[in-house]
């Protein structure tokens, strides 16, 4: 079954890694910030490790807590390959 908050958690990282890693953003502020809104860190995905970092660390008024994301290599793998318009 296709999950959205799944969905919704994959964009909102790739884009606060984009923002603060690459200086590259994905999306402007006010998207950003609509998307932060709709993150629901109760919500259980099946992935524990993500879903209790999204708990722990996960703050819909900022993109900081993306430098404590345990997958930053796949976010850049992800960013690289989807979003990354040199490719």
């Amino acid at each position: 079954m296709y999950n959205q908050e799944i969905k919704n958690r994959i964009k909102i990282s790739v884009a606060a890694f984009a923002y603060e890693y690459l200086n590259s953003p994905i999306m402007s502020d006010a998207d950003f910030d609509s998307l932060a809104q709709q993150i629901d860190i109760t919500k259980q995905t099946g992935n524990k490790t993500l879903d209790t970092f999204f708990k722990k660390y996960f703050t819909p008024d900022s993109g900081m807590w993306i430098h404590k994301h345990p997958e930053k290599t796949k976010l850049e793998y992800l960013y690289k390959e989807y979003y990354n318009q040199t490719n």
